[in-house]
């Protein structure tokens, strides 16, 4: 992990470092709602086995960067493009999951002169969030997170009842240690965003639409209105759906999203 200062606070980033890299941009990963940096772990390590130099940060607020979350996907996007600046990046990659696939869109959208390629893992716009599940987040946290667990995984008869168990518990870890205040603010964001088609008629790269064939979160149907945004403002938009996978696509199956990545894009 290194730390750099951005916008007057401390940022944690983690940077993956090929042994031979390749002429491409550099990717750069964006977590989802109550996560970090961690959830990118296994997607890192095989995008760099394959030459690509990356970076995962953790958001402002999240993991074990300082400050506040910030309140709007908007700010967000702006962020991660200080967050290029401060790196010495004219051109990017990115990659966003969930909370963090608005993100990417918002950035692209911001930048598109430099962006290089665009993956959207588990996205839809919008991105409501039930009342009920919003409402949890600020007053019932563990019933949000159950919540959460309950529709972030593909059934147990598909995934097996130990390995959902295990990456329920792994994912309940890591919500507990950004804390309800984190999440609460995260998931507000997702289901205020309202600019995802107007950011993806700005986009002028490759892009990736990456859904899992199990998700109940983001439907891989629910991804069309999105992709023919893009394929209307000139960009390449390609749909990937992951056989057997749910929401969280980076745990459930990352041998094959990692292969998603590393194709044309």
């Amino acid at each position: 992990m290194k730390q750099l200062d951005l916008q007057g606070q401390p940022v944690a980033l983690f940077e993956h470092a090929p042994q031979q890299q390749t002429d491409r941009a550099p990717w750069l990963l964006i977590h989802g709602a109550g996560h970090d940096h961690a959830v990118w772990d296994d997607i890192a390590a095989g995008l760099a086995a394959g030459g690509a130099r990356v970076f995962v940060p953790d958001l402002p607020g999240h993991g074990g960067s300082a400050g506040a979350p910030l309140a709007d996907i908007d700010t967000i996007a702006a962020w991660v493009l200080a967050l290029g600046d401060a790196l010495g990046l004219d051109r990017i990659r990115l990659c966003g999951h969930s909370m963090g696939s608005l993100v990417a869109l918002a950035a692209a959208g911001k930048a598109p002169d430099r962006i290089e390629g665009l993956a959207l893992v588990g996205c839809s716009v919008p991105m409501p969030v039930s009342p009920f599940l919003l409402d949890a987040a600020h007053n019932e946290p563990e019933r949000a997170f159950a919540l959460i667990n309950k529709f972030s995984f593909a059934p147990a008869d598909v995934l097996g009842e130990a390995r959902r168990a295990g990456l329920e518990a792994a994912n309940l870890q890591r919500m507990q240690q950004q804390g309800a205040r984190v999440l609460a603010s995260d998931l507000a964001a997702c289901d205020t965003w309202q600019d995802g088609l107007a950011a993806a008629a700005r986009v002028r790269c490759p892009t990736l639409l990456i859904c899992g064939e199990l998700d109940r979160m983001t439907p891989a149907d629910a991804v069309k209105p999105l992709s023919d945004s893009l394929e209307k403002a000139g960009c390449s938009a390609r749909i990937i759906v992951l056989a057997g996978a749910g929401h969280a696509m980076m745990q459930e199956a990352p041998h094959a999203l990692v292969d998603a990545l590393r194709g044309p894009n």
